[in-house]
């Protein structure tokens, strides 16, 4: 807009530079800017020569640009009835239009001036600006590029391009068009090689795209100043925390943070510490963090950054409720605010509030159409909610001479966000190939779920397992009953009772041994990396014998990404009764094993994980026998809507048979997701 009126000016000066010598004060008013002055000049100067078209087109100018663009609309409409076919009143009368901001009512009034004037340069240059505001870009580009032709070398023509290319490459980007995209910001360096502008939009499309040496190279380009560099190291760092670097991305805006105090610059100030205190967040340095925060709390209270970092702190640290808060906060002061809306959605889901996370992310969408993270965070929701059917198929054997084969097909469906339904089908047959004793067993399951609060549901399965051994059979009522809480943060605790049916070997299956197991599960978490799980059950069995089983786990993380723990488990069992013969049921059983679990990604698509344990245990009072555990998964997903992995896992720990076992299965799980929505739908 600014570069419009600054070329109609120039025009006015040439056309009239052999005015009244008294008009040259008004004129170097306006071509300094200082419209007020140029309004006063031109009103005195028409009391004394009221029809003067000159002065009177420079009042109406001024008038305008003073911020009275309807006023000024109006003396030039006056003009052009006593001068119609007068270019300069009518290129002056149009642009009246762009500075109300009227683009709708400006674009016929360009398209006749430009049919009448196709090579007028002012002419296309408004008629270009005035689509550009409409967001017509490539109408724009394409009359910006004949302006170009009649004045090759026109800075400000050049400068209208500019943006109108930024804005032309930011609606693809939108649209995740990224390559299209890309291609039109570089062709700004074509009139300005290392635009500032176009070197930070294609490093933000390079962020979205998780290409972090590209995003790098141009933050690199961009820092050609001390100050500038400041910039750069603050994206660096973002690229950094992309690529998962969390630990560099804090060495580089450290540099950042000290650098910055050199300068008087209070916005990019905020927004190094903003990414500070963001990188201590990310390196899970939340003590750090909280003291910084509340140190800039005293010298910028109620900024939304600081409430965005307050909110990012309580996600980090399972405090949902606090960022709910600082989310709405900044919604307070700027119901638009990307951060706040799809931050607070974020805040809502870890709240497990899932409907309220729904209406969220779209009132995003709402403000900002196509947005990516929106976008991907409504698609994780509907994730979670798909009707799917999974098949689990695995081949075992040990060492006690057992083989088995099961098949396990399980289909769930959620009928809303509290609600889902599961149904199963399980069939296993087992062998011993030294006695020649077989069995099968075959298991329907039904089950139903239902948030009774958030981070409080109940999830019941009923079903009856039918069981063969040789030519016996029978038929045995299944439950599973839970109920699962998250009494604190960072806390999980699962009540529950289990009817089950042993059926590990043709000869359990056999003895027809149903148990009832009653027992909790509790993990506690921490945010210093520490954790600790516990799982205590009491089991009565239907042949008169109880087991009290007891397993502790305490672990630490390593690191987030891959994920890797280490820890030490402790594992007590004992039974009533001792039965060795017919199943392995020591009067006390203790084991304890040190541990490590790996997970993580090889690509976007491909994942992985590990896990191995050693250890020692002892049954009653015998020498303590050593035991090792491993097992292995690779995963893979082929397309959104179906994953598959396939895995292997080995034991010699004490099983339901006996000390000195060994155990090895090897298995596959496929997973289709049945649809591409869920069968609800939440109303914003």
């Amino acid at each position: 807009m600014r570069i419009l009126k600054t070329v109609t000016l120039f025009m006015l000066l040439s056309v009239f530079v052999h005015a009244q010598e008294s008009l040259e004060k008004g004129f170097g008013l306006l071509e300094k800017g200082n419209f007020e002055a140029a309004e006063v000049f031109f009103e005195d100067y028409l009391k004394s020569d009221p029809s003067h078209k000159t002065a009177q087109l420079c009042y109406g100018r001024a008038v305008g640009l003073n911020g009275a663009p309807e006023k000024a609309t109006l003396i030039f409409a006056e003009l052009l009835e006593r001068y119609p076919n007068d270019f300069e009143i009518a290129i002056n009368y149009n642009e009246s239009f762009l500075w109300d901001k009227k683009y709708e009512e400006a674009k016929p009034l360009y398209a006749n001036l430009v049919a009448q004037h196709p090579n007028e340069f002012a002419a296309l240059l408004g008629y270009a600006n005035t689509l550009s505001n409409l967001k017509e870009y490539k109408d724009a580009l394409q009359l910006i590029a004949k302006a170009l032709q009649l004045q090759p070398e026109n800075q400000s023509a050049k400068i209208s391009r500019k943006y109108m290319r930024l804005g032309y490459a930011n609606e693809f980007v939108t649209n995740q068009n990224y390559g299209t995209g890309e291609k039109i910001l570089k062709e700004i360096f074509a009139d300005f090689p290392d635009d500032k502008d176009a070197l930070l939009n294609l490093a933000n499309l390079y962020l979205m795209t998780k290409q972090k040496d590209s995003a790098v190279s141009m933050y690199q380009k961009y820092a050609i100043t001390p100050i500038d560099s400041i910039t750069a190291l603050n994206g660096i760092s973002l690229a950094e925390h992309i690529a998962e670097n969390d630990k560099k991305a804090l060495d580089i805006v450290t540099k950042s943070k000290n650098k910055v105090a050199q300068f008087d610059d209070y916005e990019l100030t905020e927004r190094t510490y903003q990414r500070y205190v963001q990188a201590l967040i990310w390196n899970r340095k939340f003590r750090k963090a909280k003291t910084q925060i509340d140190s800039l709390n005293g010298h910028y209270p109620n900024r939304n950054w600081l409430h965005a970092l307050k909110a990012t702190l309580g996600l980090y640290t399972g405090d949902a409720k606090a960022s709910l808060q600082h989310y709405d906060a900044i919604l307070a002061n700027d119901s638009t605010s990307f951060d706040g809306n799809l931050g607070k959605a974020n805040a809502l889901f870890a709240a497990d509030k899932i409907i309220a996370a729904y209406q969220a992310a779209h009132k995003t969408l709402d403000i900002y159409e196509n947005q990516k993270d929106a976008l991907g965070f409504i698609e994780k929701l509907n994730g979670l909610h798909l009707p799917s059917i999974e098949e689990h198929a695995a081949y075992t054997f040990d060492n006690g001479n057992n083989t088995a084969f099961y098949t396990n097909t399980t289909a769930d469906v959620a009928w809303s966000t509290k609600l889902r339904t599961t149904l199963s089908y399980f069939y296993r047959n087992t062998e011993n190939i030294v006695s020649g004793n077989q069995a099968n067993s075959r298991v329907v399951l039904a089950g139903i779920q239902y948030k009774l609060l958030p981070k409080t549901t109940l999830k019941t399965v009923v079903g009856i397992n039918n069981s063969r051994f040789m030519t016996e059979a029978y038929t045995q009522p299944l439950l599973d009953a839970q109920l699962q809480l998250q009494p604190f943060k960072l806390q999980n605790l699962t009540l529950g009772y289990q009817r089950q049916v042993q059926n590990f070997n043709a000869d359990l299956i056999e003895r027809e041994i149903v148990q009832n197991h009653y027992g909790l599960n509790y993990n506690l978490g921490t945010n210093f990396n520490l954790g600790w799980y516990t799982q205590a059950m009491h089991t009565q069995q239907s042949d008169s014998n109880t087991r009290n089983l007891l397993f502790s786990s305490l672990y630490y993380s390593l690191s987030r990404k891959p994920a890797l723990k280490v820890g030490l488990n402790y594992q007590y069992l004992s039974f009533t009764n001792q039965v060795p013969t017919i199943y392995f049921s020591p009067e006390k059983y203790q084991a304890v094993e040190v541990f490590a679990d790996t997970r993580g990604d090889f690509s976007e698509k491909t994942g992985f994980a590990l896990s191995v344990a050693t250890g020692y245990q002892q049954v009653e009072e015998d020498p303590n026998t050593a035991i090792f555990r491993a097992e292995g998964a690779l995963k893979h997903q082929f397309s959104k809507r179906f994953q598959t992995q396939v895995y292997g896992k080995y034991s010699n720990i004490a099983s339901a048979t006996a000390a000195g076992f060994e155990f090895t299965e090897v298995g596959i799980k496929l997973k289709w997701l049945l649809a591409k929505k869920p069968l609800f739908e939440v109303k914003n």
